[in-house]
């Protein structure tokens, strides 16, 4: 044969992978509004950037009629590209051949590029569609995904690894996606579950149809599972851009710092009005966070769970940092075993990854309640300090109302390492809320009154004046500085800036055992 020849039998053999499973495969996948891996793939990464590996490799399975049976490409498109001009690698399985189950060789194509990906130091997205493991290849397959899930533990705080659900995910395909940093879920077409609703049908007589069970909107709103959910693979695609866009590409960078495009001594004025005088009427922490960020951009992670605190990034003086913020508008911006799991992962993620903190605090204590208590309140919320303690990048605290009890002390008080608390002038910083307190301490002279429910009125008030402020805390160098609102943004900026050759270290160990 020829050079000429070989070079046609290549350029054949490469198109008869590219078509997957054949084009009545492709049909119906697009039938189910679905692209395929390849479309997936130049969708998401920059034009003509892709690199493919792996293209020829092909499984030796025997077992059940497996000899004869052609999988393209083994069901999975491997390779690297870039993302607005930074590298990353990237895998899609393909469900047009076998369904994208999984097989030995199919989990060795992942693995190569997971490698790839450490040594590299640049972020690794998997585009999850499969049927789960090719029950053919019985404990090869098994055996694939336990590679697949060594690899996802050793890069985690590594690389960002981001997981993309476009069909279905289940059983062992789905630890993953958990091992992760970030799930991405589509709305209709991403599933994600242990069992299907067959199998529980059959085991506890329960009837839930898939998108009940393991849909986007579950697993965003519900489980905490997913981080985002997305209204088409389009939206999914700018979205995973979006984010990575404020994450470094491992865990040696920083993020991308852009030009600056706000004015770093912006003062709002109408931060100033923001608080509301009652302290029990609610506001909007996001229009807050809106009015200090550059531009007004806060990208929000997890934006359907957990809706009493809020976690994401945003950008200070061209700088990308990470934001915490109870949210008033939601439970009063209490912490509960959510709120706990939400605010952890990401301080722990950003910690991983060089990224600042900046914490918003209005909180008024702890959820109370019996689901909360027997849930394990106590095991979750100290996930939360122990995040903060853990964590030795920049840490800022800005409190803007009340900041009551062990609440304000997990919200990354000075005593959990914070390295600037700023207050405003609404803040309440103390043990409990005045009510609560006045009725505690005044209790018997407040019985013994002649008119205990004015002695109450005055006692409240008494205390109000004299510890629901920043004050008492100031004093006790507990709060660097009591700021008007309207400086908060020039304030942040100016610490940021005295933080940026922050050195802090940790004892030795081997690592710490957080209270999962």
């Amino acid at each position: 044969m020829s050079t000429r020849e070989k070079i046609a039998d290549l350029q054949v053999r490469g198109s008869i992978i590219e078509q997957g499973g054949g084009q009545k495969a492709i049909d119906k996948q697009h039938e189910k509004g679905k692209l395929t891996a390849r479309e997936r793939i130049q969708k998401l990464l920059d034009p003509g950037s892709f690199t493919e590996l792996d293209k020829f490799v092909t499984h030796r399975c025997t077992n059940f009629g497996m000899v004869d049976k052609e999988a393209p490409g083994e069901g999975v498109v491997t390779g690297y590209g870039t993302i607005d001009g930074r590298l990353v690698y990237v895998y899609a399985q393909d469900f047009t051949v076998l369904g994208g189950s999984l097989g030995e060789m199919h989990a060795a194509k992942i693995c190569k590029i997971q490698d790839l990906a450490v040594k590299m130091g640049a972020p690794i997205i998997g585009l999850n569609d499969s049927g789960g493991a090719r029950i053919q290849e019985a404990i090869d397959a098994l055996s694939g995904y336990g590679k697949i899930f060594f690899r996802n533990t050793l890069a985690s705080g590594v690389i960002p690894q981001i997981s993309v659900i476009l069909g279905p995910c289940a059983g062992g395909a789905v630890y993953s996606p958990a091992l992760t940093d970030y799930v991405f879920m589509v709305k209709d077409i991403s599933q994600m579950f242990i069992t299907g609703p067959q199998v529980i049908k059959a085991v506890t007589g329960e009837t839930v149809s898939t998108e009940q069970l393991g849909g986007s909107l579950t697993h965003n709103k519900t489980s905490g599972v997913a981080h985002f959910s997305t209204e088409n693979e389009q939206d999914c695609f700018l979205q995973i851009k979006k984010l990575l866009s404020f994450l470094p590409s491992n865990n040696l960078e920083n993020s991308p710092k852009i030009e600056k495009s706000d004015v770093p001594e912006r003062m709002e004025e109408e931060l100033n009005d923001i608080i509301p005088d009652n302290p029990n009427i609610a506001y909007d922490m996001v229009e807050i966070i809106a009015k200090v960020v550059d531009n007004g951009e806060f990208f929000q992670t997890m934006p359907l769970y957990a809706l009493n605190i809020l976690t994401g990034y945003a950008r200070v003086n061209g700088q990308v940092i990470g934001i915490i913020a109870n949210q008033p508008k939601f439970m009063a911006g209490c912490l509960d075993i959510n709120a706990s799991d939400k605010a952890s992962r990401h301080i722990r993620f950003c910690d991983a990854f060089n990224i600042p903190l900046v914490s918003f605090v209005d909180v008024p204590g702890y959820l109370p309640g019996l689901n909360q208590e027997h849930g394990g309140i106590i095991r979750h919320g100290a996930k939360l300090l122990y995040s903060y303690s853990e964590a030795t990048v920049p840490k800022i605290t800005i409190v803007t109302r009340k900041a009551y009890g062990g609440a304000y002390i997990a919200m990354c008080s000075h005593d959990l390492g914070a390295d600037q608390v700023i207050a405003w002038p609404s803040a309440q910083i103390a043990v409990m809320g005045a009510e609560g307190a006045a009725s505690i301490i005044f209790r018997k002279e407040i019985q013994e009154s002649n008119n205990p429910v004015e002695k109450r009125a005055e006692k409240i008030a008494e205390y109000t004046e004299r510890f629901a402020t920043p004050y008492v805390a100031a004093q006790r160098g507990l709060v660097d500085m009591v700021i008007e609102p309207r400086e908060t943004r020039p304030c942040l900026v100016n610490a940021l800036e005295m933080l940026a050759t922050k050195r802090e270290t940790r004892p030795a160990k081997k690592h710490g055992n957080i209270p999962l």
